[in-house]
């Protein structure tokens, strides 16, 4: 079994990952994590010097390696869903899950986040806002479950994940 847990920013991805691969005694791997160990720099860095290019550049990589294992929980970061190639990729290679939170939830979540270099910007609303219009038909496209992830505890979350499943 392979899921893959899709969404934007906040909406509870790697935590609710991690508890779902423990709950199945699954692998877990969060794709923003592994970029960051095998860069040996965290994200906002890879932005600052590489540009948010490089880091999709990073983040393609990562994917396409932890797509190959089985009987694992992958969550990835929001914005993975922007090349045609990751999603053609997430949607052939198990159960996609998305999790829909909404922009008042994303702003309590990020209100004092520094590491999240898209919402360096006086109007975090606004960028939020942005993003979920650009990239809500995306995860809908391949998204074969979805949760609204935003009201209810992580563990309400991922017990409606596993009677889905």
């Amino acid at each position: 079994m392979r899921l893959l847990i899709i969404g934007p920013m906040a909406s509870g991805k790697s935590t609710i990952g991690l508890k779902l691969a423990n709950r199945l005694n699954l692998d877990f791997v969060d794709t923003d994590q592994q970029v960051e160990d095998r860069a040996g720099a965290e994200i906002s860095w890879i932005f600052d010097i590489e540009g948010e290019s490089g880091f999709r550049i990073r983040e393609e990589e990562v994917l396409k390696e932890v797509c190959l294992n089985d009987e694992i929980v992958i969550s990835t970061g929001g914005g993975i869903i922007i090349e045609k190639n990751n999603r053609k990729l997430i949607s052939e290679s198990g159960v996609v899950i998305y999790l829909e939170v909404s922009i008042q939830t994303q702003l309590e979540r990020t209100l004092m986040d520094k590491s999240r270099p898209l919402l360096d910007s006086k109007d975090k609303e606004q960028v939020l806002k942005n993003l979920k219009k650009q990239r809500t038909p995306l995860y809908e496209e391949i998204a074969n479950i979805t949760i609204e992830a935003g009201d209810r505890s992580n563990n309400q979350v991922v017990e409606e994940i596993l009677k889905l499943l």
